[in-house]
């Protein structure tokens, strides 16, 4: 993109702030910022203007989800149909790893963080040891792609190669790069966070397809005769993946999508919860859920609303296909944006001061006509490291990996 391109682009958007410092720049610093300016989707900054409007819910009602006993009962069954699908190539995996481990008091990629005790045990380590538990029991590959931003891909890809990829051969790994949304102000005027640099941030974990369709990755699952993805976050270290039960389940129950989900342990856990919005399967952040929905009972009396997410799910490929073609909603979220003041000197604010712009994967949920819930027991599944201490911490996470044999 050339200057007169980028001049239009951002004028057409309100943004021509964006070159109040161009002639200051180095040659390869103007091409740094045109470059950002032709990747960045600047349209959606004016949603800002009515972000009321973008999060309302329709009716919610109960969605029951798949139980241990059922799973239990039919696990042979499950365990078949799922094994045969890994063997024969059609399921692959997503491990959603675009974030920082700042809340860990880390400025590393999150998954590099070392949750050992008395040997090192990265984050990244945990997760392909258990993906690897499905390789030795298919006795197949399974493609793994992994999604980093442009905050932390050269560090990953580098600690993957340091690492000898925890023993995963390589040419089943495939590195990409999440898309990028501008963060604004609260009128949607994007910040500079450099006079060569517009302020941005990941588009939310619901843009991790539209990014592997971005980067060429969806013709490599073409290739390889992908039919199922399972997408995963980064920060679960017990987690299993492409679990062959969990994909048996969901083939056999011709769902467009499987979500593995655990019993919650209070009706307040912060944690989003399975449902039907508007009859079509959905999910309520825990800070949606009202007293109501929370108190509310289903025909056996146990509480409705009583399964929670862990962000593991597995897709129909077609179906994300047919997704991506349509404009998923936007979510609004106030932050703290270090940007340039007036006098064009770096600011890290104490206070949120703007806006972030994300797309999230319950979206993606919400468009398809199908889900499965598919409880899992959360000592076996469920290790969250979201901080250092406390709840769901780096402290939780050793004692429940403990728990279960694993040696730290």
């Amino acid at each position: 993109m050339n200057y007169q391109q980028a001049y239009d682009k951002l004028e057409k958007n309100g943004q021509l702030h964006v070159l109040k410092y161009y002639e200051e720049l180095k040659p390869e610093e103007k091409e740094a910022l045109l470059s950002q300016v032709e990747r960045l989707d600047f349209s959606m900054t004016s949603s800002c203007k009515h972000k009321e409007e973008l999060t309302q819910k329709g009716k919610i009602t109960p969605l029951s989800a798949m139980q241990l006993g059922e799973i239990k009962r039919r696990k042979d069954e499950f365990m078949s149909v799922g094994l045969e699908a890994v063997r024969a190539g059609k399921v692959g995996a997503v491990l959603l790893a675009g974030g920082m481990g700042t809340r860990l008091g880390s400025d590393a990629p999150k998954g590099v963080y070392n949750i050992g005790l008395t040997k090192e045990v990265f984050i990244f380590q945990r997760l392909i040891e258990n993906l690897l538990d499905v390789v030795r029991q298919a006795d197949a590959w399974i493609h793994l792609f992994v999604m980093t931003s442009d905050k932390n891909h050269e560090a990953t890809t580098a600690f993957f190669k340091e690492k000898n990829y925890f023993g995963y051969r390589p040419e089943y790994i495939t590195f990409f790069m999440q898309e990028m949304a501008p963060a604004t102000d609260y009128e949607g005027k994007v910040y500079l966070e450099a006079k060569d640099r517009i302020s941005t941030s990941p588009n939310g974990n619901g843009g991790w397809f539209s990014s592997m369709m971005k980067w060429g990755v969806v013709d490599k699952i073409h290739e390889a005769g992908i039919e199922w993805l399972n997408v995963f976050a980064v920060d679960n270290v017990l987690q299993r993946i492409a679990d062959p039960c969990f994909v048996g389940a969901t083939i056999l129950t011709d769902s467009d999508v499987g979500a593995k989900v655990v019993r919650k342990n209070a009706p307040d856990e912060r944690i989003g919860v399975m449902c039907l919005e508007d009859g079509r399967p959905s999910i309520v952040e825990y800070y949606e859920l009202t007293e109501e929905l929370m108190n509310a009972k289903d025909e056996n009396g146990d509480p409705a609303y009583s399964f929670g997410v862990i962000l593991n799910y597995l897709f129909r490929e077609k179906a994300l296909e047919e997704i991506v073609a349509k404009k998923l909603p936007l979510h609004i979220v106030e932050k703290k944006i270090p940007c340039l003041d007036e006098k064009g000197e770096l600011i890290k604010p104490e206070e949120p001061n703007g806006y972030k712009y994300e797309q999230l994967v319950l979206d993606m949920i919400h468009e398809l006509d199908s889900c499965l819930p598919y409880e899992v027991e959360r000592n076996y599944e469920f290790a969250p490291i979201k901080n250092r201490t406390g709840i769901d911490s780096v402290e939780s996470a050793r004692e429940l990996c403990k728990e279960n044999g694993i040696e730290l």
